[in-house]
C-alpha cells in the first residue's frame, strides 16, 4: 500500500520471519527490529534478492529511546509487536521475561503512542497460554472474550500486555489487536515448548528418529498463515484495544504423525509422541477475527506439513540447514 513502512519487533523469530518475507515479497518497505543478529530464518525461507530489500536494526526492545529511534530514522507508519522471550526462557529467568515481555510491550505502546499522527496502531502477539485447559468450559472451545487463568509466568506476562493495550486505548487512543497464536508450525519454529512437532518434520526431512514430549489435540497454525494473519490486521481500519483468538487445524497428535509420513513416507514408524496433552484447552472461537479481516488466511494440514517438509529437505540439501535436529 502507499506509503507504507512496517517495523516488526521481534523479527528474526520465526512468525516474524513470515512476515517480513510476505512484505518482502509485495513490495512493501520493511524494517526488523531485534536484538539478536542471526537472520537463520529469514535465510531459511527467503532469498537473497528478498533480504536486500530489508532494514536491519538491532535494537532492545527494552530501550524505548532505541525503539524511538528506528521508528522516526524510518518514518515507520506501522507496527507489528512479536518480540518475546517464550515459556522455557521465561522459567528459566523471570525477571528478564517480565523485562523483554512486560516492559518491552508497554515502551511499544509508549512509543506509538506519541507519534499517534504517523502510526495508525498496534499490532502484537499475544499468546493462547492466557489460558489453562478449564477455560474452554464444557463444550471444548474457548470462546472469544473469555476469561483466561494462566498457568505459566508467560501467560500471566502475556495477559498484562493484553491489560497495557487496553489502558492505552482507554488513557491514550492508541488502537489495537491482539492475536493468540498457539501451536504455530513450520520453517523456522524451532524453539519453544510447541516447536516439537516442527522438529519432528526436521527428523522425517532427514530420516531420523525424534519423540515428541506432549499429545493430545490442539490447533495447529501454519507460520505463514499466522504471519499474513498479523499483516492483515495492522492494515485493517480498527479502533479500540480487542485481542483475537486464531483457530487454524484442529488435530490430534496421531493425525500430525499421519501427516508428517504422508509427506515423507520413508520416516515411518521414527516418528513417536507422548500420550500426554499440553495443559491449554484444544479449539478457540476465531469468528470475530473472520468478521474483522474476512477469510482468515488458511493452509490445510496436509498441504502445510508437505510444504515443510520439501523445504527442509532443499535447504538440507543446499547446506543451509545443519543435519540435526
Amino acid at each position: 500500500m502507499h506509503n507504507e513502512r512496517f517495523l516488526i519487533t521481534g523479527a528474526l523469530g520465526c512468525i516474524g520471519a513470515w512476515t517480513v518475507r510476505n512484505l518482502a515479497r509485495e513490495g512493501t518497505p520493511v524494517v526488523v527490529f531485534d536484538l539478536a543478529n542471526d537472520p537463520r530464518r529469514l535465510k531459511l525461507i527467503m532469498s537473497n534478492e528478498e533480504l536486500a530489500q530489508v532494514t536491519f536494526v538491532t535494537g532492545d526492545i527494552t530501550d524505548l529511546e532505541a525503539l524511538e529511534r528506528a521508528l522516526d530514522e524510518h518514518a515507520i507508519t506501522r507496527v507489528i509487536h512479536l518480540a518475546a522471550l517464550q515459556i522455557p526462557f521465561v522459567r528459566a529467568n523471570p525477571p528478564l521475561g517480565a523485562r523483554v515481555n512486560v516492559v518491552g510491550t508497554v515502551n511499544v505502546f509508549e512509543a506509538v503512542a506519541r507519534r499517534r499522527d504517523r502510526i495508525g496502531s498496534v499490532v502484537y502477539a499475544s499468546s493462547a497460554a492466557v489460558y489453562d485447559a478449564v477455560d474452554a468450559g464444557a463444550s471444548g472451545v474457548v470462546a472469544h472474550g473469555a476469561i483466561g487463568h494462566p498457568t505459566t509466568l508467560y501467560g500471566v506476562f502475556k495477559q498484562a500486555n493484553e491489560g497495557t493495550a487496553r489502558v492505552y486505548w482507554q488513557d491514550a487512543r492508541v488502537p489495537s489487536i491482539g492475536l493468540r497464536p498457539y501451536i504455530v508450525y513450520g520453517p523456522g519454529r524451532d524453539q519453544g515448548l510447541t516447536s516439537s512437532p516442527t522438529k519432528a518434520m526436521v527428523a522425517a526431512a532427514l530420516g531420523k528418529a525424534y519423540h515428541i514430549p506432549y499429545g493430545g489435540r490442539a490447533a495447529y497454525q501454519y507460520a505463514d498463515d499466522v504471519a499474513r494473519t498479523f499483516i492483515a490486521c495492522a492494515r485493517a481500519p480498527f479502533e479500540g484495544a480487542e485481542i483475537f483468538n486464531l483457530r487454524g487445524s484442529v488435530a490430534t497428535m496421531g493425525e500430525i504423525v499421519a501427516a508428517i509420513e504422508a509427506a515423507a513416507p520413508e520416516a515411518r514408524g521414527l516418528i513417536t509422541f507422548d500420550e500426554k496433552p499440553l495443559p491449554f484447552p484444544e479449539e478457540f472461537d476465531a469468528t470475530p477475527l473472520e468478521r474483522l479481516i474476512s477469510a482468515l488466511p488458511f493452509t490445510p494440514l496436509e498441504q502445510a506439513v508437505a510444504e515443510t517438509i520439501a523445504l527442509f529437505r532443499q535447504q538440507i540439501a543446499e547446506g543451509v540447514m545443519p543435519d540435526t535436529v
